[in-house]
């Protein structure tokens, strides 16, 4: 079958009825499946449009980056992937209309610069694990419209590309008619490995939940690091527990539940290699349009109690905070240093500074970063140039990333590194994966962590962390 030329993408719009959750249910089995769920939509004061106004799902990789650490630096393979990514796109449409997509793990940062890493352990993910997709249903949750996008990616010619793109919608167009997957215990993919039967760890008040430091320890840290802020070894270093619990059900289903127990702007599904990731993130990282950047750090959180007046005087108390305003801040700097390495001069402003953010558990001090991407900067510089987000790692970046890695027991894995996607048309999205769990080998990894200063009180902090986790124990307790 020949096709006459025609523009691409080729797009096809989708019954009113199309539900995004049936058709995860028929393509989570499928390799590579990405959701890039905007689980919760809002309208904040450091946000003029609609947070979370988008979603994306997509699977089947045409193409595949996979790193571990000790593999040959994959970052100048993504600069190439960058370089070869096609601008074919309708700028009606929303933003992610086919390219690269994935997950970039908090590891990846030591191919970028000379940081120590933690010890490797039974949580063995790949450091960077990207895709190129060649298609994508696109979902509008403000028109309340969707769209299959088809591409025809790594075809060699117009002609052939457009062929391509007639095959893969039909292919997609058949694959959301097949019966929903029901999901093993651990995992839904082959050459997985088998489920421990020990859970690695120190014993919590959770039970069956285990965490990588004894009980008193993250308190002991938290107060190593603040006598080297004293001592002026640096200003701010995030410091993270990672929990561990026994997987009950399949990764679809617990994601399924998380999206309800934590409903977040930056959430996600992603079927890696050998582990899938599961995001409740409210941390957006680096957002791309028309080549304007922006940046959206975290830093400063009370919790949310359901009761309005309590949940009010929390939030005065956050915004009054001398010591959350102080973390907010050092990492504002931090993202404007980064965003200048690769942004016009005088284009980098902050446009909002420790507003509040309500989310389902917690309540944030957030601000935004903007400025205007360089000419001669790919996408991928500008992941090279800010990754990991000032937020999770704290200020001067690289000696508290030496820091961390000297206090905390594992390496963190996807934690803290980023999930999202460089598109054909210019667009880019990634979060900051914080509220994110890995399943693999039969467990559950989820890490919290925060930001410590001179003002911390080591109680106080760990029990933020416990604040932070409490939507995802929620899920993964049924609680």
């Amino acid at each position: 079958m020949s096709f006459s030329l025609e523009p691409l993408p080729l797009v096809q719009l989708l019954p009113d009825n199309f539900s995004l959750t049936s058709a995860f249910a028929a393509l989570s089995s499928r390799p590579g499946c990405l959701w890039l769920d905007s689980a919760a939509q809002l309208r904040c004061n450091s946000q003029p449009q609609l947070l979370g106004r988008y979603s994306f799902l997509t699977s089947d990789p045409v193409e595949r980056i996979t790193a571990n650490i000790g593999d040959e630096n994959p970052w100048p393979l993504l600069d190439r992937w960058c370089d070869a990514l096609p601008t074919d796109h309708d700028p009606t449409l929303p933003p992610f209309q086919g390219g690269i997509a994935g997950a970039i793990c908090y590891e990846a940062a030591s191919w970028l610069e000379d940081i120590a890493l933690m010890p490797s352990d039974a949580l063995s993910t790949p450091a960077i694990s990207l895709g190129l997709y060649d298609w994508t249903i696109a979902v509008d949750h403000d028109s309340e419209r969707s769209w299959l996008i088809c591409q025809g990616l790594q075809a060699d010619s117009p002609q052939a590309r457009i062929e391509a793109a007639h095959r893969r919608r039909d292919q997609v167009l058949q694959w959301l008619q097949q019966p929903p997957f029901t999901g093993r215990l651990d995992c839904s993919y082959q050459n997985c490995s088998p489920p421990r039967r020990d859970i690695p760890g120190y014993a919590t008040e959770y039970p069956g939940v285990t965490s990588n430091f004894r009980s008193g320890e993250f308190g002991e840290n938290v107060e190593v690091i603040v006598r080297r802020i004293r001592a002026g070894d640096f200003f701010q270093v995030n410091l993270a527990q990672r929990l561990v619990a026994p997987a009950s059900c399949s990764p679809e289903q617990l994601y399924s539940r998380l999206r309800v127990t934590n409903p977040a702007p930056y959430a996600g599904f992603y079927r890696g290699d050998e582990f899938t990731l599961l995001s409740s993130s409210p941390e957006g990282f680096l957002t791309v349009r028309d080549r304007m950047v922006q940046t959206r750090p975290i830093k400063g959180t009370v919790a949310r109690t359901g009761d309005i007046s309590v949940d009010t005087a929390l939030a005065a108390q956050l915004a009054a905070s001398a010591k959350d305003r102080a973390e907010n801040i050092m990492i504002v700097d931090l993202m404007r240093n980064d965003l200048s390495r690769v942004c016009i001069d005088k284009s980098v402003v902050v446009s909002k500074l420790c507003s509040i953010e309500r989310y389902q558990y917690v309540q944030h001090l957030v601000s935004v970063i903007q400025g205007r991407l360089r000419d001669d900067q790919r996408i991928s510089d500008l992941l090279k140039a800010c990754f990991p987000g000032g937020s999770v790692t704290g200020a001067p970046k690289i000696e508290a990333m030496r820091t961390i890695a000297e206090l905390e027991p594992n390496r963190r894995g996807p934690y803290c590194g980023s999930l999202g996607y460089i598109s054909c048309s210019g667009a880019a999205d990634f979060n900051i994966l914080i509220r994110c769990i890995v399943a693999t080998g039969g467990m559950w990894y989820f890490p919290v962590g925060g930001g410590i200063t001179a003002r911390s009180n080591a109680a106080a902090e760990e029990a933020e962390t416990w604040t932070k986790a409490v939507g995802m124990l929620r899920a993964i307790l049924q609680v």
